[in-house]
């Protein structure tokens, strides 16, 4: 699976990236700033980076000088809103391979990512696939080694995140975010609540905790 990661300073943009993405078949990393780029570059192979200019204190201009030295081989696509054609120029000089303007057609700016990265094979809309377990998102049925059990619609949908990011760990905040669509912790504990609940019902599957972080999906890789 070819990984992307979007850095942008808008939440709306983070989550629709992420939806549109993930739905064409990638893994996709989010990143607020500078800070927080690199720290996903130095955690995850990443194949293609879209970054947006404006990212209040450090422009993304400055990520993108700094990134080209570093990271030589990986492709970046700068997205913004800046009309000026000497900045546009000079993105290019400084590496990016492509610049989109915003607001930009999300069809397009996913054409031009296969462009650089070649076809990629998308999920199917039914199911997710992880080691030896499968979800069945239409019928909300999860299938593994130990047998099958039903979930919740809640349930299906926070498992089929963690699936898609198998090995990866997913804080609270980015559950939070994009399967609760909630940008703020309700205090009710609300991820914890769900993952206990899909331990009950999946005693098999590996949910991993990371303490003061989040939850990992650890597929089961062994032959059948």
């Amino acid at each position: 699976m070819q990984t992307l990661l979007v850095v942008d300073d808008e939440e709306r943009i983070l989550v629709l990236m992420m939806r549109t993405f993930s739905g064409q078949g990638y893994r996709v990393l989010t990143a607020t700033n500078s800070a927080s780029a690199f720290a996903q570059l130095g955690t995850h192979p990443v194949d293609l980076m879209i970054l947006d200019l404006a990212l209040g204190e450090e422009t993304g201009l400055t990520l993108l000088e700094k990134v080209r030295p570093a990271y030589p081989k990986m492709p970046v696509i700068v997205v913004s809103g800046i009309t000026d054609v000497g900045v546009r120029i000079k993105t290019l000089d400084s590496g990016a391979i492509d610049v989109v303007a915003k607001p930009f057609v999300l069809a397009e700016l996913v054409a031009r990512v296969r462009r650089h990265l070649g076809p990629t094979e998308a999920p199917s809309s039914r199911y997710v696939d992880a080691g030896r377990h499968r979800l069945d998102i239409s019928r909300r049925v999860f299938h593994g080694p130990e047998g099958s059990s039903g979930l919740a619609e809640r349930e299906a949908a926070l498992l089929a995140y963690l699936m898609r990011r198998a090995g990866d760990v997913c804080t609270r905040e980015e559950l939070l975010k994009f399967v609760w669509e909630l940008d703020f912790d309700p205090g009710t504990n609300l991820v914890d609540v769900s993952i206990r609940r899909l331990r009950r019902k999946l005693p098999g599957v590996q949910l991993e905790t990371v303490r003061g972080v989040g939850y990992c999906f650890l597929p089961d890789d062994r032959p059948a």
